[in-house]
């Protein structure tokens, strides 16, 4: 497994004052942990008051800036680690394990997403088209980079505009755009062009992965998703494993199995249930793949948590 690290000191304290405004308004913000939703749509704060196991989630299309605190990622092979001011842009969906590793109540984790629509990134492309080095060739739908202050001055002026509901209709969708042309400007710039080229490879493997998302409960059809991607079936193996790091199999349990601890963990279904919900048959073959993707099977995890439940609350 690879690491990629920002390779930054998460304990120091921002000294420029525009990311100690950031700070503050997205501390103010987030009332309680996990995904906080805005009055704009495309942004959401993520808050975490302490350091986390690795936990399961789909990441969406997206750019992810992480003001305080430190997080891993676990994408395929990748072990990304990222910290306060740099951003993580995710261009298709995929099943990734989030930890976070620097964190606390009085110090929580901080991030702000904000969701990559496609469309508009095509458009804002063609208007950029002449002033803009050749697209990357990568293959991998995502990428880390270290915040530049141009962004940073933008990025704030979008979350100064949550104050301004008047304003924000207005101008929110304008700072949003510069925001994308910020980045399609800077150092991985040419990465984002790759990854959101709309009949790139990425966007083409990205409409499989969207038609697989929707439909994962049920057997898997290579050849509908090949369809998908207007691409021959060993092209779309090869495409799909280049962009994934999995197989289109592997893609699907982990999508399930995903959900699966989620419907255990938070909405305290039955074993037997969860597994029937997201599409095994067999009980005995969802208690093995759990098992080997989570270390554990479920009834023991859900034992687990049921009992470091009490012990906090007896605390």
């Amino acid at each position: 497994m690879r690491n990629l690290d920002s390779k930054s000191d998460s304990n120091v304290v921002p000294i420029d004052p525009r990311q100690a405004e950031l700070v503050a308004r997205i501390s103010r913000a987030t009332t309680t942990d996990g995904i906080n939703p805005t009055a704009f749509s495309p942004l959401a704060f993520i808050r975490t008051s302490d350091v986390s196991q690795p936990l399961p989630s789909v990441y969406s299309p997206s750019l992810c800036v992480v003001v305080q605190g430190r997080k891993r990622a676990i994408i395929g092979n990748e072990s990304i680690y990222y910290d306060a001011f740099n951003y993580l842009i995710v261009s298709v969906t995929l099943p990734v394990l989030g930890q976070v590793v620097d964190a606390s109540p009085e110090r929580p984790y901080l991030c702000m997403r904000i969701d990559i629509d496609v469309n508009e990134m095509g458009r804002l492309l063609l208007d950029l088209e002449n002033n803009t080095s050749p697209a990357s060739q990568s293959a991998l739908p995502y990428f880390i980079a270290r915040m530049p202050t141009d962004l940073l001055d933008v990025v704030l002026r979008l979350v100064r505009l949550l104050d301004a509901p008047d304003d924000l209709s207005v101008l929110g969708p304008l700072a949003l755009r510069e925001i994308w042309y910020r980045v399609l400007r800077g150092e991985m710039g040419h990465r984002l062009r790759h990854l959101v080229a709309v009949d790139g490879p990425v966007q083409r493997i990205s409409r499989a992965i969207q038609l697989l998302q929707r439909r994962y409960q049920q057997p898997l059809r290579i050849d509908e998703l090949a369809d998908a991607s207007h691409m021959s079936l060993s092209t779309f193996h090869a495409r799909f494993k280049a962009v994934t790091s999995m197989s289109p199999l592997q893609f699907q349990k982990k999508l399930r199995l995903y959900e699966a601890r989620r419907l255990l963990m938070m909405e305290g279904v039955e074993v037997a249930t969860a597994a029937h919900r997201v599409g095994y048959e067999s009980p005995s073959q969802f208690n093995r793949e759990y098992r080997r993707l989570f270390g554990s099977p479920p009834r023991r995890e859900i034992t687990s948590l049921r009992r470091r439940r009490v012990n906090a609350s007896d605390e």
